[in-house]
């Protein structure tokens, strides 16, 4: 996502040890591909409001890898595995 994402008040308390020099990200689960779901939520349909404003792009390894998922169970699991593995690494991260 754009830094300008640290603006919100929301994000930094979700956020609490942000660090400015880090990328921040949105992690989410779809039963879409990922690219029809990033576009849905820049058209406003179902969206996350931090990624319709401020989501520039995918990262597409992370996609690839963590894709397709068999069950919504084992999705979630990833997604908080994830966006905790990005938190330790020191990333600023918005995840359900």
């Amino acid at each position: 996502m754009d830094k300008e994402v640290i603006k919100s008040k929301k994000f930094r308390n979700r956020n609490p040890n942000m660090n400015p020099n880090k990328a921040c990200f949105y992690v989410g689960q779809t039963a879409n591909d990922p690219d029809i779901r990033f576009k849905q939520h820049k058209e406003d349909y179902k969206s996350n409001s931090f990624v319709r404003r401020y989501g520039l792009s995918l990262r597409r390894r992370k996609c690839r890898r963590y894709n397709p998922i068999e069950t919504r169970e084992k999705a979630e699991k990833i997604e908080k595995k994830l966006a905790e593995k990005l938190r330790r690494k020191g990333h600023d991260v918005w995840s359900n």
